[in-house]
């Protein structure tokens, strides 16, 4: 609660747990071992592999989560521990790939103390910014040790849903058979950077050199020594134009619309400490403490607080700032100054943590293009609106991602996809956050305007979080609990 004026200003109430179906956490925890005597007892391990044969084959899911990756793998882990029955779905091989399979110099741009998952939390010696492959590795321990049932090398092909009999039909491609999976939830953690935004440009299909999206670059090794164009100018693009450089290629930066960035070292001290640092855990700040904090100013009015910060980092790193300007950058702090967060929050793209790659663009090593658009790709070359030629072995285009509804119409239906609506934003009429004001996250971690379809997603923090209060809906409509939606939200928006 808050105060302004002598008056209550905000109120947070919030579902810890559903009463007679707790977690079994301290004195309720599971023995493990079975003491006294029996015939034929069965082993933990043998116990478990019983149930990884049966789920999906004798026995059917309650749930079904389609995407492994760490949104799958938080919300699996909350539905184990409430004894919900579930598979998790993912086309990759082994829990983290979608993580490894990236360009090689991803790291996080979170710092540990915002990025832990449910129940076990990174070690203390745990690095600040963690290596993609890292965290790649303790996503495919946590599925391990979490006892979760993810099924890998599995393609989802479609999902239908029937009024009826109030389940759905899920059809996934999993060791060469096709397997039918009737659970009466189904949730898409398909994540927000799963369905790529390719652009279609004049040329692409006579162009000579290697062309890919960002989410498909392999790396920078093989290009030392050639031209490189990047087309974009947010996270990826920026990781990417510095790995190549590194190596030793020659890189442009086209960048067509404003970004805005924001130095790790500010965001850090001046964005996050208070909740989520060493100094904020050495001063009994708790990782459930700091996300119900955070969570507690409402979304109405987070950029009052958020506007503040941005101001003061901008005075902080005026000179930062002004030399990335004079190298033909061009800037934004948000339609309204608000800075990073709420750009994630209303549209999830726009922005930069600088990390190094500014640096090289202010210095000319990152060679910029701004203010313009492509206009065509030739056998050898990037044909820009301005009438520029860059010359080309590689362009790569870190062009974003779309709304994850997108998966809803390939897994489902087009009809069942406009029928919930865009996913992600605030309704905030800012770019590309069109209103009317929704106040919560579009179709994010609630009920939609489809029975029984949910979405989860977002960063690690949001994964682990929000995970909570999906799991918690998902029990509570397994155990007949009565679940009344008030003012289930209207669809004022496609995708």
């Amino acid at each position: 609660m808050r105060l302004k004026d002598g008056r209550i200003w905000t109120l947070l109430t919030t579902m810890s747990e559903l009463k007679g179906h707790e977690e079994p956490l301290g004195f309720d925890r599971p023995m493990g071992a079975k003491h006294g005597a029996e015939r034929n007892r069965k082993t933990w391990k043998e116990d478990r592999e019983a149930e990884a044969a049966e789920l999906g084959y004798a026995r059917q899911p309650y749930c079904v989560i389609v995407g492994g990756g760490q949104g799958g793998i938080a919300l699996g882990a909350r539905l184990r521990q409430l004894n919900v029955p579930t598979i998790i779905v993912e086309k990759n091989e082994r829990p983290g790939d979608s993580w490894r399979k990236r360009y090689k110099s991803l790291c996080l741009h979170d710092p540990v103390w915002y990025d832990h998952l449910p129940y076990l939390p990174f070690p203390r010696n745990w690095p600040v910014f963690s290596p993609k492959d890292k965290i790649g590795d303790w996503l495919e321990m946590y599925t391990k040790v979490m006892e979760l049932n993810y099924w890998g090398s599995t393609e989802c092909k479609r999902a239908s849903y029937d009024e009826k009999s109030r389940e759905w039909t899920v059809v996934v491609q999993r060791g060469g058979q096709e397997i039918v999976l009737k659970p009466k939830q189904l949730v898409l953690a398909t994540g927000m950077s799963a369905k790529p935004n390719m652009p279609k440009f004049e040329g692409m299909d006579i162009f000579k050199g290697d062309q890919h999206h960002s989410s498909r670059h392999p790396g920078p090794d093989k290009y030392k020594n050639k031209k490189a164009v990047v087309i974009g100018s947010n996270n990826s693009a920026h990781d990417i134009c510095a790995a190549l450089w590194e190596a030793g290629a020659d890189v442009t930066m086209v960048q067509r619309s404003t970004t805005h960035i924001v130095r790790s070292d500010s965001l850090m001290e001046l964005g996050l400490a208070a909740l989520y640092s060493e100094q904020a855990v050495q001063s009994g700040m708790t990782t459930a403490k700091a996300d119900l904090t955070f969570a507690s100013l409402p979304y109405k009015i987070l950029h009052e607080f958020q506007i503040p910060v941005y101001n003061a980092i901008r005075e902080r790193d005026a000179d930062f700032y002004s030399r990335l300007e004079k190298a033909g950058f061009l800037l934004d702090y948000g339609d309204d100054d608000s800075g990073l967060f709420m750009k994630y929050l209303r549209r999830g793209s726009g922005y930069y943590i600088d990390v190094g790659a500014s640096e090289l663009i202010a210095n000319g090593s990152i060679k910029l293009k701004s203010g313009v658009d492509v206009k065509k790709l030739t056998e050898h070359s990037v044909i820009l609106s301005d009438g520029t030629e860059l010359p080309a072995d590689l362009v790569v285009y870190a062009t974003g991602y779309g709304s994850m509804n997108g998966w809803a119409a390939d897994l489902i239906s087009r009809e069942v996809a406009d029928k919930v609506g865009k996913v992600w934003g605030l309704g905030s009429n800012t770019t590309k956050d069109p209103g009317p004001w929704e106040g919560e996250q579009r179709n994010m971690w609630k009920p939609t305007q489809q029975e029984a379809l949910w979405f989860h997603g977002g960063n690690l923090h949001q994964s682990r979080h929000y995970s909570q209060f999906l799991s918690l809906q998902l029990k509570a409509r397994m155990e007949g609990i009565p679940t009344p939606v008030y003012g289930l939200q209207k669809v004022h928006h496609l995708g």
